[in-house]
């Protein structure tokens, strides 16, 4: 399923490719009651993102006209999908200044600071310009978004790094940390980079009732930018990791984390792995399964003259289905839930037949209960000492 098709493409036959798979894994039949069980609590959360999605792209829909204008806004990417470039479609970042703060800068609620750990807070001022012209000053004004931050666990001499990607609405870097053992990667000697989405966290607008929700505040084309500005800055820390002596440098993230993890290992070939977990793979198709967003998209599909495979390829060009990994199977490692149903596991399955030769770790929970962790977390850590060339 790739974009080089000159007849069908991935977005044409999502759906049926879906269709195709099954949400049953090879560990359901021994934890059966605990994936249900989590399947069962993910219906329920999701239905609050949902919720919370509706609610931030309503405003971009309602009144005369409106609907068509952000519909013609999203047709403007779809010429890049058909293209497939990564050179054009994630332009190479110029070389910026970073900050370099130490933790007792900040306030005790946004410091984190483990003990025995050294951390410097980092930031720099994003050159991002939207690809599509006709949002550029819609998006320029949210100036909290300008700056990008991160959390960067380092040693005395410049080790191997992860460069780890949140979650949506998940950008606090103590959880983060605690969630994914990520003090227990600096024990084992690695360094950690820890990124700060676009509009998450100091970077999301003051009136903003939840981290995160500008991803969508500028309708789905807006989301675009949001996704193509994250892989930039995220290559801006990619940059500033090797000029500072980093001798290797891997991704890993979470959700939408994933998502982006997995697209960055289609971009930028200076990657040693990549580890998506729990990853995003179909946006659109992901968000069809919904309440609310399904009924809501059901109307708009109606009323507007945009169909769910147009949908798509509107939205394809930052998608990792489009385009092949610039890094070898051998460094690709999808993690997820059998019993997630945030992403369900027919499309993560997508992704992993996508990559072909990819390794792929199922564990029995869900989007957000992972599940005999500690399982998939022997296996990454032990994946990553391979990546790094650190045992056999």
């Amino acid at each position: 399923m790739t974009a080089s098709d000159s007849t069908v493409h991935w977005w044409d036959q999502l759906q049926a490719e879906a269709e195709r798979q099954s949400d049953h894994t090879d560990i359901n039949r021994q934890k059966l009651v605990s994936i249900a069980a989590t399947a069962a609590l993910d219906r329920v959360a999701r239905t609050g993102l949902g919720t919370m999605v509706c609610s931030a792209l309503a405003p971009m829909f309602l009144g005369k006209g409106k609907l068509d204008e952000q519909n013609t806004l999203l047709r403007y990417y779809a010429p890049f999908a058909d293209r497939a470039d990564v050179s054009e479609n994630f332009v190479k970042p110029p070389k910026v200044k970073v900050i370099e703060q130490s933790p007792s800068m900040f306030s005790r609620h946004r410091r984190y600071n483990p003990k025995g750990i050294n951390c410097q807070y980092l930031s720099f001022e994003s050159p991002y310009e939207p690809l599509n012209p006709a949002l550029a000053d819609t998006y320029n004004k949210h100036s909290r978004n300008r700056r990008a931050y991160a959390l960067h666990m380092r040693h005395e001499q410049p080790r191997p790094t992860l460069l780890y990607i949140h979650g949506q609405s998940l950008d606090n870097y103590r959880v983060n940390s605690w969630w994914f053992s990520l003090t227990e990667l600096y024990d084992q000697g690695y360094d950690v980079l820890m990124m700060t989405l676009p509009f998450h966290g100091p970077r999301a607008d003051i009136e903003h009732p939840v981290s995160g929700i500008g991803f969508y505040t500028n309708g789905l084309a807006g989301t675009n930018e949001a996704m193509l500005q994250g892989i930039y800055d995220a290559r801006i820390w990619l940059d500033y990791l090797f000029e500072h002596g980093a001798p290797q440098v891997g991704v890993s993230g979470v959700s939408l984390g994933g998502y982006l993890s997995a697209l960055l290992a289609c971009v930028d070939d200076r990657l040693s792995f990549a580890i998506p977990n729990s990853p995003v793979v179909a946006p659109v198709d992901m968000a069809l399964q919904w309440q609310p967003v399904a009924p809501v998209s059901q109307l708009l599909f109606a009323l507007g003259d945009l169909t769910m495979a147009d949908m798509r390829h509107c939205m394809a060009l930052h998608s990792p289905l489009t385009y092949q990994p610039k890094i070898s199977p051998d460094r690709l490692f999808i993690i997820s839930g059998a019993g997630d149903r945030f992403t369900s596991p027919r499309f993560v399955r997508l992704l992993h037949e996508h990559w072909q030769g990819s390794r792929i770790h199922w564990f029995p929970g869900n989007h957000l209960l992972h599940l005999q962790q500690s399982h998939y977390l022997q296996d990454m850590h032990a994946f990553i000492d391979r990546s790094f060339g650190i045992s056999p």
